[in-house]
């Protein structure tokens, strides 16, 4: 259990000092979500004015779309300093008991993967979230008793990929609720724009458009191929991130026209020749393919139900027609092989 404590750490450590750079530290520095940006903004001054923290917030949407950025910004325009830890790390109550405990008046707790944890811990919350206090039981059998604790005022934000398995009485003690939609090709664009300027590399629009087409309508996964197209950039064309540059770069990475890749045509295609598209199980497709039914429900299967490209329906998963249009057009050609030196 240590093991896996320790390696789920170093992974969330890896990957946050990969993206550290590249994530906004302000409002006026994020792109995207304005309707949520503009809400929260408003909360978050009415709240300093007040003198007060603000609310408990709780971020949702699939992954890579910036909810860990956001629960940052909302450090920042507090004024406050921010405590990440993930639901998974914290296994037992005196874990989450000693965090709230050392937390500093007007500290933002940032809690990842809220879901993942434990129902029986997460029970500690509920009076730190609503009073400020913590219940500590002292002692076993008749001779046990209650010890209540002050804990400083603090926002709690609490980020999901799925809702659902929040218990109730845990998602309704967030006051500020907020949802993230897929990005639009045209903000994705602008934030590979900036992402190109932070690293120092020069793109062309109409290429950083290509790649806002073709990253899911995910910030992260924008970024991911934004370095790609550097590194074929560098080694094809003096470091100049061109519309042909990133054409032949996402076709070598097996990524068509709508953001799919391998792994989600594959699934498609699946479905559509062994169950004559379905209705399809979760988890036959998951065995069909060697993949986690988790990873299918959160990761691949929203961006393709977004895109109208997969269905839901009571007897299963469902290809739509939109999706059996695009598998059957014209193959994106395959590119010539590099010159290894």
């Amino acid at each position: 259990m240590e093991e896996s404590k320790d390696l789920f750490l170093r992974d969330r450590q890896a990957e946050d000092a990969q993206e550290q750079g590249l994530r906004p530290q302000y409002f006026k520095e994020y792109i995207g979500q304005e309707e949520m940006k503009a809400n929260l903004f408003v909360f978050i001054q009415s709240a300093r004015r007040r003198g007060q923290v603000l609310d408990h917030v709780l971020l949702h949407g699939p992954p890579g779309l910036g909810k860990t950025t956001l629960a940052g910004i909302i450090a920042k325009e507090m004024g406050a300093s921010m405590r990440a830890t993930a639901g998974p790390v914290i296994e037992r109550q005196a874990d989450l008991a000693a965090i709230l405990t050392s937390l500093e008046p007007h500290q933002v707790l940032f809690i990842d993967e809220i879901h993942r944890m434990n129902r029986a811990i997460e029970e500690v919350l509920y009076s730190a979230m609503e009073d400020f206090t913590l219940d500590i039981l002292i002692g076993q059998g008749p001779s046990a008793r209650t010890l209540k604790l002050d804990l400083p005022h603090f926002t709690l934000v609490g980020a999901t990929t799925r809702t659902g398995l929040l218990s109730t009485p845990l998602r309704e003690r967030f006051g500020i609720p907020l949802h993230f939609d897929f990005y639009l090709p045209e903000e994705l664009q602008q934030i590979i724009v900036r992402s190109a300027g932070i690293l120092k590399v020069e793109v062309y629009e109409e290429a950083a458009l290509e790649i806002g087409r073709r990253c899911r309508g995910t910030p992260r996964i924008a970024n991911r191929l934004l370095k790609r197209c550097r590194d074929f950039a560098d080694f094809k064309a003096g470091g100049v991130i061109t519309l042909e540059i990133v054409q032949e770069t996402l076709s070598r990475l097996g990524i068509d026209s709508l953001g799919l890749d391998k792994q989600d045509r594959r699934i498609l295609e699946h479905m559509i020749e062994h169950h004559g598209g379905g209705p399809v199980g979760l988890s036959t497709i998951a065995a069909s393919v060697s993949e986690e039914t988790d990873t299918i429900e959160d990761v691949i299967e929203p961006y393709l139900l977004q895109q109208g490209l997969l269905q839901r329906t009571p007897r299963g998963r469902v290809v739509s027609q939109k999706a059996r249009q695009h598998l059957q057009g014209p193959a994106e050609p395959k590119p010539d092989q590099l010159e290894i030196l």
